[in-house]
């Protein structure tokens, strides 16, 4: 049957409507373009991008974009969020608490506090693509590595020139991030698609190894998550990790949270590498938009 879904736009203060086929008790979602339900043509894209919107389609919510457009990038930009998931874990970066974190210090100054800072005569480009092509020369934790892939995944989704931009002075610590990355959460697990960043949780952490309090890991697939210093692996093995760090006699089990992080995927798609600069000019008293 057809079930009648109102949702509230904010940005135009009306109800779209949108239409949910229930079908076997399964939800089988409908993307809409401002409100309208629209097929979504998915040729051109890349394989890994059209299986993310199939996995999108099937999750019990709705979804409005704005623009097909929109569509594509949220997809593209998950798809390189994996790819730049799969390629760190390869990258042969190690595994250290803040205070012993090492960097290329060529491109990076190494904090106080053991955060990565992108040196003036670098760029933020330049420093994140150094990571991937020398991993050796750096080490850090799972969150600053969780980070590190967020990034490397928008660096291949849009501008360079709009990357430097936006992430001038580049700070990689913990998870203090630029403002533009702009992350957004939601607590809804069953939710999570494929380069979505997680939490796993240790409760019982034992006292003598705060470091395994938990892990910050990036969906990679059906029940495979990139975790430093795991690498990619199951839900059960992250889990079988940590529970090895717990307190003694401890019966309290880590898990998997409901927290989803992501990035803001409309506010980025503006600068997506398919889409035409803005350029301003001015002659005279007159001032051009190209």
């Amino acid at each position: 049957m057809y079930i009648l879904r109102h949702l509230y736009n904010s940005r135009n203060k009306a109800y779209l409507l949108t239409y949910v086929l229930q079908v076997e008790r399964r939800w089988i979602t409908i993307i809409t373009i401002s409100g309208t339900q629209t097929p979504v043509d998915t040729s051109s894209w890349s394989p890994a991008a059209a299986k993310i919107l199939k996995q999108k389609q099937n999750k019990p919510m709705s979804y409005d974009y704005e623009t097909i457009q929109q569509v594509r990038f949220e997809m593209e930009l998950r798809a390189t969020i994996v790819a730049s998931a799969k390629a760190l874990s390869q990258s042969g970066l190690g595994f250290e608490k803040f205070k012993k974190a090492k960097c290329n210090e060529q491109l990076w100054t190494l904090t106080e506090q053991g955060g990565f800072l992108i040196r003036d005569d670098s760029t933020p480009a330049i420093g994140i693509r150094d990571i991937f092509a020398n991993g050796s020369k750096y080490a850090t934790e799972c969150a600053t590595a969780a980070v590190i892939v967020a990034y490397k995944g928008i660096l291949d989704s849009i501008q360079e020139n709009e990357f430097n931009r936006l992430f001038s002075g580049l700070l990689l610590y913990d998870w203090h991030i630029q403002h533009n990355l702009l992350l957004s959460k939601q607590t809804a697990i069953k939710e999570a698609l494929p380069g979505d960043l997680l939490y796993f949780n240790n409760p019982d952490f034992s006292a003598e190894t705060p470091i395994w309090r938990g892990e910050n890991a990036v969906m990679v697939g059906d029940d495979l998550y990139y975790g430093h210093p795991f690498g990619i692996v199951s839900s059960n093995k992250i889990i079988s990790k940590l529970n090895k760090y717990r307190k003694p006699d401890s019966n309290t089990s880590a898990y998997l949270t409901d927290e989803i992080v992501y990035p803001d995927y409309v506010y980025l798609s503006q600068f997506a590498l398919d889409v035409r600069p803005i350029i301003f000019a001015r002659i005279g008293c007159i001032r051009y938009v190209v």
